[in-house]
């Protein structure tokens, strides 16, 4: 984890599930910590973590240490919040990306902060925006943008992208270009505005436009999301669920109790 964040309490120590070390916050707790840090002139970084971006960062030192630099790391799967459990750890429920967009929304409309959407095909953020403003009136867009296909490898377009979030100046900044380009890309975008709250929120931006439903409240509290997940997009989930993350949550799991028996 990086600096703490300035005269900001985040709670009591952080949980190690694999190689990650997550908040054990609340979503009510983490929203609160935004808006006190944004009183104070704080900015910090958010990752969500589920099964995959867990899979990755223990396969890849180099993602481990990305993940790192963020402020805070929550857990947005279920999976990990029962590893935590089993090995007699303490992660007070799931922190889901989809689920902070909404929530850190409403809380910036409260607090007269702005909000910038990054992310998502041509038109997706856009209509991510205008179903927020619509859902909280008093929010501040300060923009929005759909960068092109590859823009990372582009110095220039990378470039542009970060220059239109820094001229933009908005105090909390969703980014939806999935696990590890947004995170890499954040990065990028605290070094010229650390002023800002930065969130790596995936799917979060095309759910808010419409594109995507939430799974019923029962089924996200069981840990099932992921199969209504499936169920919408059975070609591109499918083999990522059933082939790399299955496994690699099973032996998380089983880490995890072998772990408590050690204690």
């Amino acid at each position: 984890m990086t600096a703490e964040l300035v005269g900001v309490q985040i709670g009591p120590k952080r949980v190690k599930v694999g190689v990650l070390h997550i908040a054990p916050l609340t979503e009510i707790d983490l929203v609160d910590l935004v808006g006190t840090a944004w009183t104070r002139g704080a900015g910090g970084w958010i990752v969500t973590a589920n099964v995959d971006i867990s899979r990755a960062a223990a396969r890849h030192p180099e993602l481990a240490e990305l993940i790192g630099e963020a402020d805070l790391v929550v857990a947005d799967g279920m999976p990990l919040v029962w590893a935590a459990r089993l090995a007699g750890d303490h992660l007070p429920e799931r922190v889901t990306g989809s689920s902070l967009v909404f929530s850190l929304s409403a809380a910036a409309a409260a607090a007269g902060r702005s909000l910038y959407l990054l992310g998502g095909e041509p038109g997706v953020p856009e209509a991510a925006a205008d179903a927020l403003s619509t859902r909280y009136p008093a929010l501040k867009v300060a923009g929005t943008h759909s960068p092109a296909f590859g823009f990372e490898r582009d110095p220039a377009q990378l470039a542009d992208v970060v220059d239109r979030v820094r001229s933009a100046n908005p105090d909390l900044v969703l980014v939806g270009l999935g696990f590890p380009k947004q995170e890499r890309l954040i990065r990028e975008l605290r070094e010229v505005h650390p002023d800002a709250w930065y969130v790596g929120c995936g799917a979060g931006i095309p759910m808010a436009a419409g594109e995507f439903s939430r799974a019923p409240e029962q089924l996200q509290r069981l840990g099932g999301e992921w199969l209504h997940r499936l169920a919408l997009e059975p070609k591109r989930l499918a083999r990522r669920y059933f082939v790399d993350d299955a496994p690699f949550a099973l032996r998380l799991l089983a880490g995890a109790a072998a772990r408590r028996v050690t204690r």
